[in-house]
């Protein structure tokens, strides 16, 4: 026979026939089958000439190998690889040398970073980090406050231009304070004059205005025509500074306050609500004399409300022709933009937290169990506590007086969400009661026993499974009074009896308990089968009534 140089077809072949147990071939990766083989499957260094035996070209085909295979059991050794599962072909030389190994990988090469490419910190590097950043927020919001008194007086252009057009009094209006619920407005005035003729010796200065300051001459102010005047004013009475020479400016002798009344009509459009006020002020001096007012100002942002004011110079004629000079303005009133957004903002938490109280009531019905359902009854109680702290929030909120955000908002939040709580509680009542017949019904049903045919089973009462306190298991100790089950029968028991244990057995068979010896089921018998023969007790046994097999083989034992 003329021997041939081996192929790589041979090679494995011959592997495979001989069930060579270090065929086992490793590699990260898979390559190709040609080029792993022919790196692995050398001839000189596996296999001699010699060895190699030609095969058919059918053959080939056992390349596509199982993952998996089985040696013969002639060559398996003690230390075979016979219990590998994977089979796996080495790599090129080529693409082991392209790809470098993991040994030679420094370790922050293997360090992976997260999805994200985020630097991993550790719980209390990022609590500080935290912290930092707040306590930087926190400054930067405080910042507001210190720009606040540095701009400039609020009456100072409007006093010059009062001096340099037409000197003479003037009425600053220092504070206004707008009751709703009163209803009111009082107006905190400051006696004034610009002009040097008009204003009284080292007084000037007032509200950084140097040509205006107090007034040299004695007034009367009458506000809205009243008999009595609202304020006094004398500056024989003003102090001076002993030290420096100034007059003191004492609010009390300078400053009055005016009340007037509010019209509310637009009150229930809070947050949007407006009012407007007019009134008219005159100046009179200590001998009767009337005294033109100039200007009358005010301040144009408070706490809760924007106040323009609007003055005209206008007269007043008496009975006799006689005209008295006056000051009337008209002051607008309205609430400042934040206070709106704000207030319409709680509005829409509010209705918000409404409508959660009623997907609460939706979700519970659609969940079992009682743990759900009371997460759903605690959010919603606490949605019906946090509506009214939301209704008190509001920037000066006027009370539940029946306005407009309480009919469409407060008062039916408070209903809604009262409601969705009061069904609930409805429902977790259902549910314990259910659980409560459910677990009636289950112990009911383990109480029950077999009705038992025994002469003895009649005296026997049925009582349910004692159990621990805490404990799903019945007691180890049952009382004395506890139904026992029916005795293991013996030679001399009769059939009543066998069937009576038998019975006992299949039922804690088919109730899942361990029954031993186990139950066997018997095919039903033919009617031919089944024929009744009579017997007598001494020629039928219990053993030739078990070999015959008639009854089933039970377990000899004593009472239990």
């Amino acid at each position: 026979m003329q021997l041939r140089e081996p192929n790589k077809a041979d090679n494995v072949n011959l592997l495979l026939a001989l069930g060579f147990p270090f065929f086992f071939l490793k590699a990260s990766m898979l390559a190709s089958p040609d080029s792993a083989l022919k790196n692995a499957l050398k001839p000189p260094t596996l296999l001699s000439s010699a060895l190699c035996l030609p095969r058919p070209c059918a053959m080939v085909n056992r390349l596509h190998m199982p993952s998996s295979f089985r040696a013969p059991t002639l060559f398996r050794t003690r230390h075979s690889l016979i219990r590998l599962r994977s089979f796996h072909l080495s790599p090129s030389p080529v693409e082991t040398a392209a790809s470098p190994s993991l040994k030679s990988r420094s370790i922050t090469d293997l360090n992976v970073l997260p999805a994200n490419a985020a630097i991993p910190l550790r719980g209390s590097t990022l609590v500080t980090l935290a912290v930092i950043a707040s306590i930087f927020f926190i400054m930067s919001i405080s910042l507001a406050f210190l720009g606040a008194g540095i701009e400039d007086p609020t009456f100072r252009t409007t006093l010059d231009e009062v001096a340099a057009a037409s000197p003479g009094v003037v009425l600053i209006g220092e504070s206004v304070d707008v009751d709703v619920d009163e209803p009111s407005i009082t107006v905190r005035w400051s006696i004034l004059a610009c002009g040097p003729e008009y204003v009284l010796p080292e007084s000037a200065g007032v509200h950084g205005s140097e040509v205006c300051g107090l007034p040299s001459l004695p007034l009367r102010i009458f506000v809205d025509n009243s008999l009595e005047p609202a304020a006094t004013y004398d500056p024989s009475t003003i102090p001076v500074n002993k030290k420096t020479g100034h007059r003191r400016n004492i609010q009390n002798l300078v400053q009055f306050d005016s009340d007037h009344v509010l019209d509310v009509h637009d009150a229930r459009l809070y947050p949007f609500d407006t009012y407007f006020l007019t009134s008219t002020l005159r100046a009179v001096g200590f001998s009767n004399e009337s005294i033109p007012i100039q200007k009358l100002a005010a301040v144009d942002v408070m706490s809760s409300f924007n106040i323009w004011i609007t003055d005209m110079e206008s007269f007043s004629k008496t009975n006799q022709e006689a005209i008295f000079p006056s000051r009337d303005m008209d002051m607008h009133v309205w609430r400042p933009g934040s206070a709106r957004f704000f207030a319409v903002l709680l509005f829409a938490v509010g209705w918000l937290l409404t409508l959660i109280s009623v997907g609460h009531v939706i979700l519970a019905r659609r969940v079992s169990g009682m743990k759900p359902l009371l997460k759903h009854l605690v959010s919603s109680g606490a949605i019906v506590f946090s509506i009214p702290q939301l209704r008190n929030s509001m920037p000066d909120a006027p009370g539940l007086d029946g306005v407009l955000i309480d009919e469409i908002g407060y008062f039916p939040q408070m209903i809604i969400s009262s409601i969705s709580t009061i069904i609930l509680l409805l429902i977790l009542a259902v549910r314990e009661f259910d659980i409560i017949g459910l677990q009636a019904e289950t112990q009911h049903n383990r109480s029950i026993q077999l009705p038992s045919t025994s002469p003895h089973s009649s005296t026997c009462r049925s009582y349910p499974k004692r159990t621990f306190i805490g404990s799903r298991y019945p007691s180890p100790n049952p009382p004395s009074w506890y139904s026992r089950p029916p005795r293991s029968p013996n030679p001399d028991s009769s059939l009543a009896e066998v069937a009576e244990w038998e019975r006992d057995r299949m039922s804690r068979h088919l109730a899942g308990q361990f029954v031993f010896p186990p139950v066997s089921m018997h095919r039903p018998q033919t009617s031919s089968q089944a024929t009744v023969r009579p017997f007598h007790r001494k020629t039928r046994t219990m053993t030739k009534i078990m070999e015959a097999g008639e009854a089933p083989p039970f377990h000899w034992a004593n009472d239990s």
